[in-house]
């Protein structure tokens, strides 16, 4: 799989992947510069990827296909086959691409969790050399390696840089995990891979197929595992659960009677301590039922899932530093954030987190750092606002939108040009 990209560094900045290694090869990765594409000349870039039905659905990494101009599947059978992106999901880094056709040779994820010391048969495209087999053992599961999946199921099968969004195979044929990640000092592989689970995998990809991006539950809680240390002060018996260290106003928990140092044991009847991956994996909408210790006495509370807020979801047409949105604003080549998750903004503006450097906003003097307080005269206090204002100028046959901009040197007023292509 092969994607034409301005961008080498497979993500953004402050990606989790970026904290914890250097991914695939990327020995440079400190060193360069996340977030939006930089000057210089386009890349290809390779990764593995399967198809999950006839009719050319497919799937793969959204490191491998994120910021992408186009897209080409390379068939085991020599085929070279244009795609399009579906929809991505940068929390999980999983990626739907579609392919037109049909009676495409598919594969299915597995209907079962796989346990330590099973075979597994890894395939992807290492190094671009082609379809290669490695095999192995699950090593460990419910790795944590800081990124939006907190159960990575971790391999011993060789994968290196271009096995990333292949298939791992159980001994029945069945996908059990898509190759996202390794461990490795050097680039090369060390003998240990992780893949993201098939169930997570399978409720990500029917999300991206349906909607073009992923929705989810929501609390409202800040959280923490109960340490033996939290258990001995609150007097608990043994050390489980997760305590609440805070809660947000307004949020389904608070709403439930939930209260800040509310210990909750399960959900569903089932272990808390993935608490927010059972959540997040769960639809808005959904009522759940929580064991909780409160006040010191063991209750049971219900309560309904809200929408994860301010989620920046990454699909075709849906993000501003795309070629145009879903509700038509334009495309200005930025990447956003909401004034309240940057230090020192409060809920003033929109921050500018990476800037385009091809794009009409760079070309305009804006920069990474400023921040956008009003567009067309109306306050702008999150990426959706902007989308939303910049939709309504562009319908209105505008061919600029005036921005009041916030920067190191002052306040000020950009004229930014729409784009009616």
């Amino acid at each position: 799989m092969k994607q034409d990209d301005d961008n080498a560094a497979p993500f953004r900045r402050g990606s989790p992947f970026e904290r914890f290694f250097r991914q695939f090869g990327f020995e440079d990765m400190p060193n360069r510069r996340f977030g939006m594409p930089q000057a210089g000349p386009r890349t290809a870039a390779e990764g593995s990827g399967f198809f999950i039905s006839a009719d050319g659905y497919a799937v793969t990494n959204n490191h491998v296909v994120d910021n992408a101009k186009t897209v080409q599947v390379v068939t085991d059978d020599g085929r070279t086959l244009s795609a399009k992106v579906v929809g991505t999901d940068s929390n999980t880094d999983l990626a739907l691409i579609k392919v037109d056709g049909n009676n495409f040779p598919f594969v299915n994820f597995a209907d079962h969790e796989p346990r330590i010391g099973d075979w597994v048969v890894a395939v992807g495209n290492p190094f671009g050399l082609g379809g290669t087999v490695t095999a192995g053992v699950v090593s460990a599961r419910g790795r944590d390696i800081g990124s939006g999946v907190s159960d990575f199921i971790q391999i011993d099968a060789p994968i290196n840089r271009g096995n990333s969004g292949g298939p791992t195979f159980d001994i029945d044929g069945n996908v059990i995990g898509v190759n996202t990640a390794i461990y490795s000092p050097s680039g090369g592989s060390v003998g240990i891979g992780f893949d993201i689970p098939a169930d997570t995998a399978k409720m990500v990809v029917a999300q991206l197929q349906r909607h073009g991006h992923v929705t989810r539950g929501w609390m409202g809680v800040r959280i923490q595992a109960v340490t033996s240390e939290i258990a001995d002060s609150l007097g608990l018996k043994k050390v489980q659960g997760v305590i609440v260290d805070e809660l947000q106003p307004g949020s389904p928990a608070a709403k439930a009677g939930i209260v800040a140092g509310d210990v909750i044991t399960a959900v569903d009847g089932k272990d808390s301590r993935d608490l927010a991956r059972r959540i997040g994996s769960t639809a808005p909408g959904t009522s759940v039922k929580l064991s909780v210790l409160h006040n010191g006495s063991d209750k049971t509370m219900s309560l309904t899932l809200g929408e994860l807020p301010d989620q920046r979801q990454a699909s075709t047409g849906t993000e501003e530093h795309e070629n145009g949105t879903a509700d038509g604003a334009p495309r200005l080549g930025l990447t956003l954030a909401p004034g309240s998750d940057i230090d020192g903004l409060g809920s003033q503006g929109v921050a500018v987190e990476a800037v385009d450097p091809d794009g009409p906003a760079a070309q305009h003097g804006i920069k990474e750092g400023d921040v956008i307080l009003d567009v067309g005269g109306k306050a702008v206090s999150k990426p959706a606002d902007v989308r939303r204002q910049l939709a309504e100028l562009h319908k209105e046959g505008k061919h600029t939108a005036l921005l009041r901009m916030k920067s190191d040197d002052g306040t000020k007023f950009i004229a930014v040009p729409l784009d009616h292509a």
